[in-house]
């Protein structure tokens, strides 16, 4: 069984498509090793084929979730924000609670950037949980517009960079390819 003496931080970023797939990739390796790894998936409301494959590994890879399905943050109404805000704020919470006692060995903040890019969190928050982060844990922190303060605190930053894709030819997301 793997152990980590050192942990780091890692971000996927990038306008193209991989960065949830990629933390997932990395979940699945350490949960076969036998580390225990928590995904919390922020901005992500409706049934998506990691929540079955988790129940799988469990309990080695588990995924929470906080917020109610909704539709797309630009289409909510300013009561439907609020009331995402609040169930942002209780997974921000929870990510507080499995840093300060060390819940997990890995910890994927799952689209945590849309959060920020929504103004759901500050900056400042994220890098708070960032600093809270245990020498032998590793954090995970995906989507786009990565702030450099964010860039900087980073030890592995992975860039998706869109060179072609099939939604340009009007294909839709697909089951257990997309979601």
């Amino acid at each position: 069984m793997a152990k980590l003496n050192k942990g780091y931080v890692q971000v996927y970023t990038g306008n193209g498509k991989g960065k949830t797939t990629a933390a997932i990739g990395l979940a699945v390796r350490a949960a076969g090793d036998g580390m225990k790894v928590y995904m919390i998936q922020f901005l992500k409301g409706r049934r998506t084929g990691e929540l079955n494959s988790a129940k799988i590994l469990a309990p080695n890879f588990q995924i929470f979730r906080f917020e109610k399905p909704k539709g797309f943050f630009w289409n909510l109404s300013e009561k439907e924000k609020e009331e995402l805000k609040k169930e942002i704020i209780e997974g921000y919470k929870f990510a507080e609670k499995v840093l300060k006692n060390r819940e997990c060995d890995i910890l994927i903040l799952d689209e945590i950037m849309g959060v920020l890019n929504n103004k759901l969190l500050s900056e400042k928050e994220i890098i708070s949980l960032i600093e809270k982060k245990p020498e032998d844990m590793e954090l995970i922190l995906t989507g786009r517009n990565v702030p450099e303060e964010i860039i900087n605190r980073a030890d592995l930053v992975t860039e998706m960079k869109d060179v072609k894709h099939y939604f340009e030819k009007g294909v839709d997301s697909r089951e257990g390819i997309e979601y």
